[in-house]
């Protein structure tokens, strides 16, 4: 099974642009998501073409399971 966190803020043009992280620790809380998202706009980790990140929108962690029919992945 895949986890990942996912991580969404809107930049300048309004636009949403999501992190995407690998293997988040089980025990992550809400509040460490919050001040990690906190701190990449503050000190502006990440630009995108719409420019700076200005706001969190959300936070998930996705887990996937694959089932692999035919062959090997």
């Amino acid at each position: 099974m895949a986890k990942v966190l996912r991580m969404v803020f809107r930049n300048a043009d309004g636009k949403a642009v999501t992190i995407t992280l690998n293997d988040p620790k089980d025990n992550l809380t809400q509040a460490q998501v919050s001040s990690a998202m906190d701190t990449i706009i503050a000190k502006n980790v990440f630009t995108s073409s719409g420019g700076d990140l200005v706001e969190k929108t959300y936070a998930e962690v996705v887990e996937t399971t694959r089932n692999t029919i035919y062959g090997t992945p």
